[in-house]
């Protein structure tokens, strides 16, 4: 199944990219969104990429090459954008900044990175290969109180409940693949709940061990004002979030700088026809502000 970028008439609407204009894309994917900026600010805009998975930009190079040496892709995580900026051409003429905090198609149907849970694959969840601790690591080694923590943080309801359930598990067995974790949380959480739900049972708490593993909300708070500080006066920086702390983070980030105003009072979020067309983005919320 291909990628398809969430929310992206919206986004390039509120990233308004102009005509030789410069962008950063730190979270490029497959370049869906990447593509867009880089039609929009022909002939000769400038793209800096930032991707940590080999995969996805093994695929955005192809999915681009077609724009020839208008754009540059860094591997590396985005936190490190303040090191990576010093080394581009165009580092004093950006006009906008694009943060999409979702893992794309491929990365949740990995058995590799087993983030999927369907099928078996090692409790791995790791999209950096620089990152030491891994989904099993926390699962067999962190105290019961941390593991509910990290689990409440993902949003997962029965936090409680399936936290008890891995110690008990751990205590017998290790835990080391995705069908193990799936039974843990089917036998913590109640039928009439998991009957009920849109989206599979177990999707918070594999979204609340991606996070962990690979400290997404840390590396948020960390990315947001090194974007900022690369903006130019009037350049624009527009963040897609997808569970309710992300969407907290960026939004009083937003609100409290004093060298922002904000463009998006209220989120932008998905019509039902592009949730129909694309489950993923039901979560997906959008916030912009322009740097005054």
């Amino acid at each position: 199944m291909k990628h398809i970028p969430v929310l992206k008439e919206e986004v390039i609407k509120t990233l308004a990219p102009q005509s030789n204009e410069h962008f950063i894309d730190l979270t490029l994917g497959h370049g869906g969104h990447a593509s867009e900026i880089l039609k929009k600010t022909a002939p000769n805009g400038k793209l800096l990429a930032v991707e940590q998975d080999f995969r996805a930009i093994a695929e955005a190079n192809e999915n681009l090459a077609s724009f020839g040496n208008r754009f540059e892709i860094v591997q590396d995580n985005f936190n490190e954008i303040g090191l990576i900026i010093r080394k581009w051409p165009e580092k004093n003429e950006v006009s906008g900044i694009l943060i999409d905090l979702g893992p794309n198609t491929d990365q949740l149907k990995s058995e590799e990175l087993g983030l999927s849970f369907r099928g078996s694959a090692p409790l791995d969840m790791r999209l950096d290969a620089k990152i030491q601790t891994t989904a099993s690591d926390i699962l067999n080694k962190f105290p019961e109180r941390e593991i509910v923590q990290i689990l409440f943080d993902g949003e997962e309801r029965f936090a409680k409940q399936i936290a008890r359930k891995i110690v008990d598990v751990r205590n017998k067995e290790s835990i080391e693949t995705t069908d193990q974790l799936v039974e843990i949380i089917r036998q913590s959480t109640p039928p009439s709940y998991r009957f009920k739900q849109k989206t599979h049972f177990a999707t918070g708490t594999f979204r609340a061990l991606r996070m962990a593993v690979n400290k997404e909300l840390e590396n948020l708070k960390s990315v947001l004002p090194q974007a900022v500080s690369i903006l130019s006066p009037g350049g624009r920086l527009v963040v897609i979030t997808f569970h309710s702390l992300e969407d907290r983070i960026v939004k009083n980030f937003l609100r409290e700088r004093p060298d922002l105003e904000v463009l998006t009072p209220k989120p932008i979020i998905a019509t039902e026809e592009e949730i129909q067309i694309n489950p993923s983005a039901r979560s997906a919320k959008v916030r912009a502000a322009i740097k005054i």
